[in-house]
């Protein structure tokens, strides 16, 4: 009787080792195939951003034949026409209500808002989303910085908030407000 509860407790012993092994096994083979997912598709992700910024780039600044890079800016962009610059490309990023708002903006060299572009968010369906469409951005085109302050009530001089997304509006407005003051004061700087 000694003997067959020794076997017993052996053969547990044994099936919980098994279990474990093909457990770290599973495991493994888990981690390895998503490693080789994550190597094969990155490449084509960043390709894709790059192509998703390019894209807004043209957009914001359709008339630019080319936009150089400008040194010691991360991500800023001079759109350029036949060797003069219309306008200066920076990313715009904020936080709404749904967590940060990433954004490209459009700015004169002469502190001028042109447009901006949502490149990612997380606002409301159906309220804070609005910020991506034509006639919540055009509010803010040919605004300057001290311009742009977010109001209820509508105004020539300022930003109306959208119906249900004040703090979505109040964001993006802040984001792009921050980034013409920083293009005014670089093309200040630069004269």
């Amino acid at each position: 009787m000694a003997e067959a509860v020794q076997e017993h407790g052996h053969d547990t012993n044994d099936s919980i080792f098994k279990i474990g092994i093909n457990l770290t096994i599973a495991c493994l083979l888990s981690g390895a195939i998503i490693a080789g997912t994550y190597a094969i598709t990155a490449p084509i992700a960043a390709q894709e951003r790059v192509n998703l910024k390019n894209r807004a780039m043209k957009e914001l600044v359709a008339e630019a034949q080319t936009f150089q890079v400008i040194e010691g800016k991360a991500d800023w962009y001079a759109a350029q026409k036949d060797g003069k610059t219309l306008a200066y490309v920076v990313p715009a990023d904020s936080k709404g209500y749904g967590g940060t708002i990433r954004m490209l903006a459009a700015v004169t060299p002469d502190g001028k808002m042109i447009d901006y572009k949502i490149l990612s968010h997380n606002e409301t369906p159906g309220l804070g989303d609005k910020a991506t469409e034509p006639k919540f951005r055009q509010r803010f085109a040919g605004k300057a910085a001290q311009e742009m302050e977010v109001v209820k009530v509508p105004s020539e001089k300022n930003i109306q908030a959208l119906t249900g997304a004040t703090i979505t509006s109040r964001a993006v407005t802040k984001g792009i407000r921050e980034a013409v003051e920083q293009v005014a004061a670089y093309a200040a700087q630069k004269k």
